[in-house]
């Protein structure tokens, strides 16, 4: 696994030239990373293809762990805005299994690109860069959104970090080619159905009613 340097905090793009130069550095660590996966990408080839000094790229990006951190925080910002409402009288449990079972097969698209991703953000916190922590909190925001829940409370927080790192382990282990893709969407499946399905439902596979994440608590 790459180190991360923590002795300087990467650089953030403020004009609009620095905005475009830093999507363009974001793009080809993407492609790169897609071909050769976290170790074999090296950041000279990144900034060769992105057009950019090398000191440019270390500027914003000190590390690879940094990018691809920073890789899979631009791919979730995209995922969270193009994401459209549930579709009326979807429940929870089918609007968030369609939405992570989506994710999980675009990502096992490009299998080198993703397990990148995931293996800087999960050791991007001890940077102190916090890039990792905000990545996990715009996926769950989506979450809550497609689940319906728009003003939650501290349980519904907890279901979704719960959901969400039961997800990160289905996809690592098809990612380090431990199971197939279709046993991570069936693991999908149950495990929004366990967190978001009332307690007398959990073992129905269909849709539930708009307010089972909450349901548990009375409301």
């Amino acid at each position: 696994m790459p180190r991360t340097s923590g002795e300087r905090a990467p650089a953030h793009p403020t004009s609009a030239k620095q905005r475009q130069r830093h999507a363009r550095m974001l793009r080809s660590a993407a492609r790169l990373g897609a071909q050769y996966g976290l170790e074999r990408v090296q950041m000279h080839d990144v900034a060769r293809e992105a057009d950019v000094a090398i000191a440019t790229l270390y500027r914003y990006f000190p590390s690879k762990t940094h990018l691809f951190a920073a890789v899979m925080h631009a791919q979730v910002l995209r995922l969270a805005a193009d994401t459209p409402p549930p579709a009326p009288g979807a429940g929870p449990v089918a609007a968030v299994t369609e939405l992570l079972t989506g994710a999980s097969r675009q990502l096992f698209e490009q299998p080198l690109l993703a397990l990148a991703m995931m293996q800087a953000n999960n050791v991007a916190p001890v940077d102190g860069s916090g890039r990792a922590r905000r990545t996990d909190e715009v996926l769950a925001d989506l979450m809550l959104r497609t689940a319906g829940v728009h003003e939650p409370t501290e349980r519904d927080q907890r279901v979704v970090r719960i959901l969400q790192q039961a997800w990160y382990g289905l996809l690592t282990t098809v990612l380090y080619e431990r199971s197939p893709p279709e046993a991570a969407h069936d693991g999908i499946r149950l495990a929004c159905r366990l967190l978001l399905g009332p307690p007398g439902d959990r073992e129905r596979s269909g849709p539930l009613g708009p307010r089972c994440l909450r349901c548990a608590k009375g409301h």
